[in-house]
């Protein structure tokens, strides 16, 4: 499949989530008021949707109807969309611009912020409850998610990225952090469409934690790169915020050509993992390799 089908398929996915996103909010909070307006404003606000396109891609590896991937494809969206609102408070990174638009805290308020990102969290696990399978299945759903994005996964990793501040890490601290603030949720967002597939082996999940963990150690290297060589205009956001939050970052401990080098080397661990995958997984691979050629 060439890159022109690839790209056709990414906005055609990104239409599909952003579909399901805007009929969740208006079929099941249909009352609007200013908290739902903000969660609104966060969650409908665009962006790449890299962790849906990610669900959608592995259903397609594993042959999965795409209705139910649809509702993983949300939670893992909405928990996103929460932690960006709550990365950006004055208390965390104290970002103005998030995508090209004021940020949450900045369009409304920071109260209406933080409960607009507790309330985004909320409906994630709501959106799972609706799944329409097994209920030992939707437990095992919830319980990947509450494990990813808490105090052993995205949560705790923006609490040590937060502690890590003024001080240089090692290589192997770096990766502990990006394991959990960044990789959790990538993870969840493939792995639990296995937990979906009842006819997932171990073997293929294994192959499925691989490449996930590869995913976004590539993905977390490459914003690292970004953030000193991107485009402002382009990236929706300042560039040089770890700089100015004395950060420790890929390209402070390893250089940029090393960082570069590593994320590519991650990429193609990435696609490695594929053939142990029983469908057609090219999305898959497109997706992991787009990550090293990124601009945004």
């Amino acid at each position: 499949m060439m890159t022109k089908q690839f790209e056709e398929k990414n906005h055609h996915y990104q239409k599909r989530i952003n579909t399901f996103l805007a009929d969740f909010l208006t079929q099941h909070y249909s009352k609007s008021n200013r908290l739902i307006e903000a969660m609104s404003y966060s969650l409908l606000s665009g962006g790449k949707r890299i962790r849906p396109l990610l669900s959608y891609a592995t259903s397609e590896a594993l042959g999965l109807d795409l209705k139910q991937a649809d509702f993983i494809a949300a939670s893992v969206e909405m928990i996103h969309a929460y932690s960006l609102i709550h990365d950006d408070l004055p208390a965390m990174d104290d970002d103005d611009l998030r995508r090209g638009k004021a940020t949450c805290h900045v369009k409304y308020d920071e109260a209406t912020a933080i409960l607009a990102g507790d309330a985004l969290q909320a409906m994630a696990f709501e959106v799972l409850t609706l799944v329409n399978t097994d209920p030992q299945i939707v437990v095992k759903l919830i319980a990947q998610l509450c494990q990813s994005c808490g105090a052993i996964g995205m949560a705790g990793g923006q609490s040590l990225d937060l502690e890590s501040e003024n001080k240089q890490l090692q290589l192997a601290e770096m990766d502990n952090i990006h394991q959990l603030k960044t990789g959790a949720l990538i993870a969840a967002a493939v792995e639990m469409v296995g937990i979906l597939d009842p006819k997932c082996t171990e073997k293929t999940q294994q192959a499925l934690k691989k490449y996930a963990y590869n995913f976004g150690m590539a993905f977390q290297i490459i914003d690292d790169v970004l953030d000193i060589i991107g485009d402002a205009k382009e990236i929706g956001k300042p560039i040089g915020s770890d700089i100015g939050n004395n950060k420790s970052t890929y390209p402070a401990i390893m250089g940029l050509d090393a960082s570069k080098s590593a994320a590519i080397k991650h990429s193609k661990e990435a696609v490695s993992q594929l053939q142990h995958l029983p469908n057609d997984s090219s999305y898959l691979r497109y997706l992991a390799q787009y990550l090293v050629s990124r601009k945004t």
